[in-house]
């Protein structure tokens, strides 16, 4: 079906099907909505027509006396009557149509019909449908509101647009916005999304020239990789600020270790940061990260560095602890910028970064014009009271050069009206301007991750291998075979099909070796008693083979140095596709969900990233004299295993647990690889 939704967002004429006298009615708030639309608009009710009104017994009717084009049609009409509406207003030469009814699949097996002849006229017609249950949506610069929400018909235009999942987040996201300062180009309550979807609006506003950056609000995803494709299609050319919900979310995402560990809720949160979307935590942080994102972007870096200049001791010391705390480099100033600044500023100010002005003078745009000029500094964080016989704020960042060749947030503290006046300035200067510091943190934050991710998108291609994983089962031995042929480091080992040969694999190998049960059937060995480590002696290989039990073949493996354990695993997830976790090893990484998740197949660079994600990533960088981490070593060798599932559509999942780092860098002492068949 058409993507193609200029016919429901901008349409040449509205009718409203339902349409009604009550005031409480569905149908009369929607044609109020309606009432300031400058283009054709018609009222139908087939109950109670009334010509002279301008109510009319059907659509074609409403056609033919309106003098222009209907292509909207928005269905104020049980579900019950959904269908036919439809259907009618297909047949009269609508385009796209907006479903705000509820009782459809919610409702049980009856509203479940109802959905599906709805989603049938759709199909059969070519007809775009929006919703049902939703609110609507409005497009402020074309004087469209197809909402029933009286308020969302003030709402002034501008430059971002709200693509959520439930109306009424749609409605609450625009008026946050607009409370801080912005406009909305677009606004659209996805609903039951029986027909358009996000990812239909989202391509929609990839050629939107009025929209500058995109909030995307996700519950479910019907269609991962149509989702991620098109959230990747829009921020190629303009940011996107994704919330995510389902945090509580730990359903049986699989049965795997792997995946017990990787709730959807992650994997969503994971796959649209992968397409190039900025994942916020809360509706707070995405207006605050898109009332930035909207106006200044940093280049691709993968390090940016920020200045803070202060006006307010206090404050300052919030802003730097914040970027600390979000991993943001707050770089001392150099030498000749600190020469300047001491000409500029009273001695006993700080003045390597923070910079605390004291109380701001008439320097104050020279102090904050050389601290953004600084050969470290990429971005700048700015606080200060209004205090207008002090310093005009918005006046300073405008001399200072602030903006988009100089890229700066501002916070300004004071009482509501004086604040409201500044910012207006800073916004119209193309300055976002927050109102306070962790609002100003959440605004750096996204504009350090936008630019971050922008620099590891230009990173190096995805990779590419000839390597499939051989037709299975595959036990252990064969499993670590694929991964060394991969470039996997495994341990020295020896297959045995007898007690004779694990005697002989023991007088090869030397002690200390582990002795395993070596049975493609068995995954979870140590539960059956098919592991025993620390192996030296022949009396102890015998007691190790009479525990695991006659009639077995065993695995006699050197045993591995100590280090770090990671569990690194790659399976298909039923939305998505191929993914790719890692995280630390033991009990701990699993009861605390430390974990880094990733599409596949991914370049080698994404993947040398995985490790950032983890809250124990220090453990990885030398830890108390601990090994450490070769990033790049530990890319290609996931890049390689997600390369590998991705081209074996018969494999289910590969992992390694433990994956553990050593003095001399990355080895695999366990692989289990699961075909599809298998999976259950």
């Amino acid at each position: 079906m058409s993507a193609h939704l200029t016919p429901l967002f901008a349409p040449e004429g509205v009718a409203v099907i339902g349409a009604s006298r009550q005031p409480g009615k569905l149908g009369a708030a929607m044609a109020r909505s309606l009432a300031p639309f400058p283009g054709t608009r018609a009222l139908v009710n087939a109950r109670r027509p009334d010509p002279d009104e301008g109510v009319y017994a059907s659509v074609a009717e409403a056609a033919d006396q309106a003098g222009g084009r209907l292509d909207l049609a928005v269905l104020c009409v049980p579900a019950a009557g959904c269908a036919d509406a439809l259907a009618e207003a297909a047949a009269a030469g609508c385009r796209a149509a907006l479903v705000c009814a509820g009782g459809f699949g919610e409702a049980g097996p009856e509203g479940e019909q109802y959905a599906k002849a709805l989603r049938r006229v759709a199909e059969e017609t070519g007809i775009r449908l929006l919703g049902p249950n939703t609110s609507g949506f409005f497009a402020p610069h074309l004087g469209l509101t197809a909402s029933f929400v009286p308020a969302a018909g003030q709402l002034p235009a501008g430059d971002i647009a709200v693509v959520a999942a439930s109306g009424g987040v749609n409605h609450a996201l625009s008026f946050d916005l607009v409370t801080a300062g912005n406009g909305i180009s677009l606004g659209v309550g996805i609903g039951a999304g029986l027909d358009v979807t996000a990812a239909d609006v989202l391509e929609h506003l990839v050629g939107d020239r009025r929209t500058t950056a995109v909030a995307l609000h996700v519950e479910t995803v019907p269609d991962g990789p149509r989702l991620v494709a098109a959230v990747r299609q829009v921020a190629a050319v303009k940011p996107v600020v994704a919330l995510v919900v389902g945090r509580s979310d730990v359903g049986d995402f699989a049965r795997s270790h792997t995946g017990a560990l990787a709730t959807s809720w992650r994997t969503t949160r994971a796959a649209l940061r992968q397409a190039g979307a900025v994942v916020v935590d809360d509706e707070r942080e995405l207006v605050d990260a898109l009332t930035a994102l909207s106006r200044i972007q940093l280049p691709p870096h993968r390090d940016p560095g920020l200045g803070i200049v202060t006006a307010q001791a206090g404050p300052g010391l919030l802003l730097a602890d914040r970027a600390g705390t979000d991993g943001i480099r707050t770089p001392e100033l150099a030498e000749a910028t600190r020469r300047t600044l001491a000409d500029l500023l009273p001695p006993l100010t700080y003045q390597r970064n923070p910079v605390d002005t004291g109380r701001p003078g008439e320097t104050f745009a020279r102090v904050l014009d050389a601290t953004a000029s600084d050969p470290q500094v990429d971005l700048l964080s700015v606080y200060a009271l209004t205090e207008p016989d002090s310093v005009d704020l918005a006046s300073a960042a405008q001399d200072a050069g602030l903006g988009a060749a100089s890229p700066a947030v501002v916070v300004v503290g004071g009482l509501p009206e004086d604040v409201a006046e500044q910012r207006a300035r800073l916004h119209k200067a193309g300055i976002p301007a927050l109102t306070g510091p962790a609002s100003a943190a959440n605004a750096v934050r996204a504009l350090v991750t936008h630019a971050r991710q922008r620099a590891l998108r230009d990173e190096g291609p995805l990779t590419e291998t000839t390597a499939t994983v051989p037709p299975g089962p595959l036990d252990e031995h064969a499993a670590k075979t694929f991964l060394t042929d991969l470039g996997v480091r495994t341990p020295d080992r020896v297959a045995c099909d007898s007690r004779a040969d694990a005697h002989h694999a023991l007088r090869l190998l030397g002690g200390p070796v582990a002795v395993k049960v070596l049975d493609a059937a068995i995954l979870h060995k140590t539960e059956v008693g098919g592991v025993h480590l620390g192996v030296r002696t022949p009396d102890e290989l015998d007691a190790a083979l009479d525990a695991i039990g006659p009639g077995r073949r065993y695995l006699v493996e050197a045993m591995a140095p100590p280090g770090v354990d990671l569990v690194l695993g790659v399976r298909r997830d039923p939305v998505f596709g191929p993914v790719v976790l890692a995280g630390l090893g033991g009990t701990a990484a699993e009861a605390l969900a430390d974990v880094a998740i990733r599409l596949a197949p991914l370049s080698a660079a994404e993947a040398a990233s995985m490790p950032g994600d983890l809250a124990a990533r220090a453990l990885l960088d030398g830890w108390r004299g601990g090994p450490v981490l070769d990033r790049a070593q530990f890319g290609r060798v996931v890049s390689a295993l997600a390369a590998a599932l991705a081209a074996s559509p018969d494999t289910a999942e590969i992992e390694i647990n433990p994956l553990r780092l050593t003095a001399d860098g990355l080895i695999a002492l366990d692989a289990v690889i699961v075909p599809t068949a298998d999976r259950t």
